[in-house]
């Protein structure tokens, strides 16, 4: 049996989970999330957690069934504390700022480019080279961050770019002495 699907989820006190036609509904303090399931795999809601099992133990349906089980449980936990990921940019000239539902970033082309904010994702820029991505979907969070980072990533001679927050560069040395 997979190692992560049988372990049930825990549903704390404030978040209700309910079946909708083809997959799980969670409300929470921090909003509402709706996720398809797999149809292999069975779910069961009761006793405060969420029990899947599986038909057959074909690799397939073993990958499913884990796949079931972490889309709920990150569900559950988006609902109670939403998911955070942020990027910095670094460059001379090199910002960003929010204005309503719009991310604005100067990265060294000709123009801004800018980014409208899907919605559920709350976005602040601190310190005008930091960018904070807030939201209740791990997914939908962390597409949104790489689309960013794919703008302009950060290149290996002088780092310049945006990267992840903590994110190690690997950079190249330049070219070595011409003329000597």
């Amino acid at each position: 049996m997979s190692r992560i699907g049988r372990k049930p989820v825990e549903i704390p006190s404030g978040v209700s989970v309910d079946r909708v036609d083809g997959g799980l509904r969670v409300k929470g303090p921090h909003g509402t999330i709706t996720e398809r399931m797999p149809a292999r795999i069975s779910v069961e809601i009761a006793g405060g957690e969420i029990r899947f099992t599986r038909p057959d133990d074909r690799k397939p349906t073993r990958a499913l069934h884990g796949l079931a089980r972490a889309l709920a449980a990150n569900m559950v936990r988006g609902v109670t504390k939403p998911f955070v990921r942020e990027l910095e940019i670094q460059g001379v000239g090199y910002r960003a700022d929010v204005s309503g539902k719009l991310l604005r970033i100067q990265i060294g082309f000709s123009h801004p480019v800018e980014v409208p904010i899907p919605d559920g994702i709350k976005a602040s820029v601190e310190r005008n080279v930091q960018i904070r991505l807030e939201g209740v979907n791990r997914q939908q969070i962390g597409q949104f961050a790489a689309d960013l980072r794919g703008i302009r990533p950060p290149e290996p001679y002088k780092g310049k770019g945006i990267r992840y927050l903590g994110e190690q560069v690997r950079r190249k040395v330049g070219k070595a002495g011409a003329g000597a």
